[in-house]
């Protein structure tokens, strides 16, 4: 069975489509920088092994979902696959990795400066990582999945305490990605009048997962009942590589040791 929430979006559940092929996108932009031993961070349901591995040298995927990693070693014998809470990365050596992928993880975890310096410490000297979390000037409401989000300075501020080398881009939409946008954001907005007391942001975190998930997923089909077409017709070739961070929906960082 596979683990789907409104975070971890699917390839299945046309609804999810739009936000599946923004996710997708960061992997089709990491192929131009893959070479030799690849390390990928938070590999989640292994959305782009099948992309990103058959161009390594070697392909190692860490996330902390057991039962994830369980599927994936056995689909993908050939690769090697660990559970693992981070940081720190334990088991991997320094110095041992030439290209680190990392998408839409470190919003999720609570020491950002110490899983940046854990990336650091196993790339090999030259070595490059990639990282991608989406632009907070484009969050249409709280993530309580999200310890935090940033924005382009913020993050390149955080990179640059730990790497030599620092490009922010981003990966930004044509017009029928914004258009989608455009109606997700009314929705929401719609969504949010209700909430008179501001309790997204005042409210614990663990308290909104759940009607969180609810009205995400709510919202997500009603918009493919309003639009089937536009939801179901995206695709990652929708979705562009931007120098304009900041207007991104998603901040891309590509960070050298």
């Amino acid at each position: 069975m596979a683990i789907y929430t409104t975070e971890i979006a699917s390839e299945v559940i046309t609804s999810d489509n739009p936000i599946h092929q923004r996710l997708l996108k960061a992997y089709y932009l990491s192929l131009d920088y893959i070479h030799g031993n690849v390390l990928e961070v938070g590999c989640g349901e292994g959305r782009g092994v099948e992309l990103v591995a058959p161009k390594a040298a070697s392909y190692t995927g860490v996330d902390k979902i057991r039962q994830v990693i369980d599927r994936l070693k056995a689909g993908h014998p050939q690769y090697d696959f660990r559970q693992m809470v981070i940081p720190p990365f334990t088991g991997l050596d320094d110095g041992s990795f030439d290209i680190v992928v990392s998408f839409q993880v470190i919003e999720h975890i609570k020491d950002d400066l110490g899983y940046l310096k854990e990336i650091h410490r196993v790339l090999k000297p030259g070595g490059k990582a990639l990282i991608t979390t989406p632009n907070i000037k484009k969050s249409l409401s709280r993530n309580p999945w999200h310890i935090r989000e940033y924005t382009a300075e913020q993050l390149t501020e955080l990179a640059n305490k730990v790497f030599s080398k620092v490009e922010m881009k981003g990966i930004t939409g044509n017009e029928k990605v914004l258009a989608y946008y455009q109606e997700n954001k009314r929705s929401v907005q719609r969504l949010m009048r209700w909430d008179v007391l501001n309790l997204q942001y005042r409210l614990p975190a663990f308290l909104l997962k759940m009607p969180y998930e609810f009205m995400n997923r709510l919202n997500r089909n009603k918009l493919k009942e309003v639009n089937s077409g536009l939801v179901a017709e995206i695709r990652h070739t929708d979705y562009l590589f931007t120098d304009d961070a900041d207007n991104s929906l998603d901040l891309f960082c590509i960070m050298e040791k």
